[in-house]
C-alpha cells in the first residue's frame, strides 16, 4: 500500500517562502511521476508542478512559474516543492500525487496520477 505524506503547509504572509515535503512509502517511487496538485476554497482541484525520472524534467502550471521549484529525493523516497514569493491567491490545500509514467501522457491530469496524498493546508494572508 502506497501511502504519500504530505507536510511543510503553514500560514504566512505575502511575499514568504515555504516548503512542502511528502514522503512516500509503501514502495519505490523513484521511477514514478511525481507532483503536486492544490484545491483553493470553492474551486477545483489544480495540477501545480510534476517532476520526472527518466528523461529527467519538471513542468509548471504557469501562475507558479519563477516562484515554485520542484525537486525530489530519490534515496528517500521523497518530493519537495519550495514556494516563494508566495501570494494570496496561492492559498489552497496542496496534494502530492505520484504516478507511473506513462508515454503519451502529459502529466498534468488528475487521472495520470494513482497514488494522493491527505493534502497540506497553505494561507497565504496578504
Amino acid at each position: 500500500q502506497v501511502q504519500l505524506v504530505e507536510s511543510g503547509g503553514g500560514l504566512v504572509q505575502a511575499g514568504d517562502s515555504l516548503r512542502l515535503s511528502c514522503a512516500a512509502s509503501g514502495r519505490d517511487l523513484s521511477s514514478y511521476a511525481m507532483g503536486w496538485f492544490r484545491q483553493a476554497p470553492g474551486k477545483g482541484r489544480e495540477f501545480v508542478s510534476y517532476i520526472l525520472w527518466n528523461p529527467a524534467s519538471t513542468h509548471y502550471t504557469d501562475s507558479v512559474k519563477g516562484r515554485f521549484t520542484i525537486s525530489r529525493d530519490n534515496a528517500k523516497n521523497t518530493v519537495y516543492l519550495q514556494m516563494n514569493s508566495l501570494k494570496p491567491e496561492d492559498t489552497a490545500v496542496y496534494y502530492c500525487v505520484a504516478g507511473q509514467q506513462r508515454a503519451y501522457s502529459d502529466y498534468t491530469g488528475r487521472g495520470d496520477y494513482r497514488y494522493w496524498g491527505q493534502g497540506t493546508q497553505v494561507t497565504v494572508s496578504s
